[in-house]
């Protein structure tokens, strides 16, 4: 005996669930996209003083500045710079160490984090 009136497909409850787990990953995915372009930014910045000609980079403190201005025009404004980038001078080359981490609230006490760490060595121009 057959029913033509069996269940084809999931039900409403199934269908609640897997929309509830897609807007849960979108949700976590909107929420550390940001860190990551803002991270990948500080990167290209750090790189890019290696061929930067007009201007004349030669010391750690134009070194924080010139960094310090790429920020500015790409509104990287929730990170001190001092805190997370250490500069220093070796072989006629910049050492530079970015190292942070960021936190978003997820739900009640969890928390998502990013733990950014990465070394540069970067020609003088």
């Amino acid at each position: 005996m057959t029913y033509t009136r069996s269940q084809k497909g999931m039900s409403i409850i199934g269908w609640l669930f897997v929309l509830a787990l897609v807007a849960f990953f979108a949700s976590t995915a909107f929420k550390m996209l940001p860190h990551y372009m803002d991270y990948m930014s500080l990167e290209k910045i750090i790189t890019s003083v290696e061929t930067e000609k007009g201007r004349e980079i030669t010391t750690v403190g134009d070194f924080y500045s010139y960094v310090n201005s790429g920020m500015t025009v790409n509104s990287i404004r929730d990170v001190k710079l001092e805190d997370i980038l250490k500069v220093k001078i070796e072989n006629n080359e910049f050492h530079a160490h970015l190292k942070y981490e960021k936190r978003e609230p997820l739900i009640e006490n969890l928390d998502l984090v990013a733990n950014f760490d990465k070394e540069f060595r970067v020609r003088m121009p």
